[in-house]
């Protein structure tokens, strides 16, 4: 075994994962910051950021899958990933056409990714803690999708805060699982 497979192996992957929720939850919340902040003054950064956020969803489950087994075993995460590399090139597309189609791509984007982050949840649930707020999270996401591309085809233009609100439940989200996990490893030694 390597060095990863053996560390997953020995605790369970249970680090591994509280680990990989805490940085979740660190990009979310450093994102809707710079969002609410320098993103709502200048439409560069966010664009930038709006491209980053997807692209990073897709980064943070590659790492995750091949972390835990590889692509083949954790479909749904194989899946997410694709969704998220798409989802990235079409956000760059909308931005040239503007934020009606920025949020529409975001709301298509966020429903797959959700149904994706869902699947995987159920998947880890009898292996792992903390997976309750996951599926809270893919459930919400696909919602929060579906509010989103209805929103899209309204008169008004969105702007990044519509999406600030969705990245900082994700962060939330995150957060839950990785402090849940947190304090049953605790609980794991203590007993």
């Amino acid at each position: 075994m390597t060095n990863v497979e053996t560390h997953i192996a020995g605790d369970g992957g249970a680090d591994w994962l509280k680990h990989y929720y805490f940085s979740r939850a660190v990009f979310s919340i450093l994102w809707v910051v710079v969002a609410l902040t320098a993103g709502r003054q200048s439409f560069p950064v966010a664009a930038a950021l709006l491209v980053v956020y997807p692209a990073w969803d897709a980064a943070a489950n590659y790492v995750d899958a091949i972390r835990n087994g590889g692509l083949a075993q954790n479909r749904s995460q194989a899946i997410n990933i694709g969704i998220s590399s798409v989802m990235t090139v079409v956000v760059v597309i909308a931005l040239t056409i503007g934020m009606n189609w920025v949020l529409g791509a975001f709301g298509l984007w966020a429903i797959f990714s959700g149904l994706s982050q869902l699947g995987t949840a159920v998947r880890r649930w009898t292996t792992r803690g903390g997976q309750w707020a996951m599926v809270l999270s893919g459930g919400q996401s696909a919602l929060a999708g579906a509010f989103f591309t209805a929103q899209a085809l309204k008169p008004v233009e969105p702007s990044i805060a519509n999406v600030a609100g969705y990245a900082g439940f994700g962060a939330f989200y995150f957060l839950v699982s990785a402090i849940w996990l947190t304090v049953g490893r605790m609980r794991q030694k203590a007993a």
